[in-house]
């Protein structure tokens, strides 16, 4: 019997309003708007079959057209990223057993690695519904900042937690030893028709107080595998991360 082709699609979820930088999409990276370095970085990757952009605001979709990238216009009520998602993947017509790649819009200098590591576990595991990346914290102001997330795992790489707090918890802090810390890190791999199941799931109640998605998904006991990768995320969530990335991507 033949082994149906699985194609990996890349959904670049792009919204203007936002609470942190309005319009953040649009900003400038050494003569760009951010939404073209992803939307570029994402084009090259040998794995993706597709890139798309997925935005409720007619001046990214513009900016997109303007450069050649494929787009499509979702709902504007949307109360997370997921769930822009799942509507962008119904609205491209990808099959229930394709892979979906979450990549961020605000990660302009993403390494192409990425990508094959987060949704190689599900092209070689047809039963994996979901997958995602985490870094072994090497900054120690890293693990008490509730911004980025811990996580905990068993030793097939499945996820056990994902925590805004310090996990695990040292007991005795005088040990020699302390814990090795992992942060996760924003790219997610979904088989298309577990993200639909997904964001139908009604919220969890770690999720809730966590303000952490992925927590719905262990609660209603589904598998995340986490790979752990070499490349830490940066992320632009201000004007002076912008410049920061700006300056980084001038001298590499």
């Amino acid at each position: 019997m033949q082994k149906e082709k699985v194609d990996v699609v890349a959904i670049i979820p792009a919204r203007y309003e936002s609470n942190r930088f309005r319009g953040k999409p649009l900003a400038k990276i050494a003569g760009k708007p951010m939404i073209q370095h992803v939307v570029e970085r994402a084009s090259n990757v040998d794995l993706l079959s597709r890139v798309v952009v997925a935005t409720d605001d007619m001046r990214i979709a513009e900016c997109v057209k303007s450069f050649g990238g494929e787009y499509v216009i979702t709902r504007d009520d949307h109360v997370s990223g997921s769930d822009r998602l799942a509507e962008a993947a119904e609205l491209i017509g990808i099959s229930e057993h394709d892979v979906v790649v979450n990549i961020q819009g605000d990660q302009p200098l993403f390494p192409a690695e990425v990508v094959e590591q987060v949704a190689r576990p599900l092209l070689d595991d047809p039963a994996l519904p979901m997958s995602t990346l985490i870094y072994k914290i090497i900054r120690e102001e890293e693990i008490r900042d509730p911004n980025h997330v811990k996580t905990v795992f068993d030793r097939d790489n499945n996820a056990l937690y994902f925590s805004r707090s310090p996990i695990p918890f040292q007991r005795n802090p005088e040990d020699i030893v302390s814990p090795t810390y992992y942060k996760h890190l924003g790219f997610y791999a979904y088989r298309k028709g577990f993200l639909l199941t997904f964001v139908a799931l009604p919220e969890g109640e770690w999720e809730r107080f966590e303000k952490l998605e992925q927590l719905r998904a262990l609660e209603y006991g589904y598998k995340i595998k986490v790979t752990l990768t070499e490349h830490d995320s940066i992320e632009v969530d201000t004007p002076e991360d912008l410049k920061r990335v700006e300056a980084m991507l001038l001298s590499s």
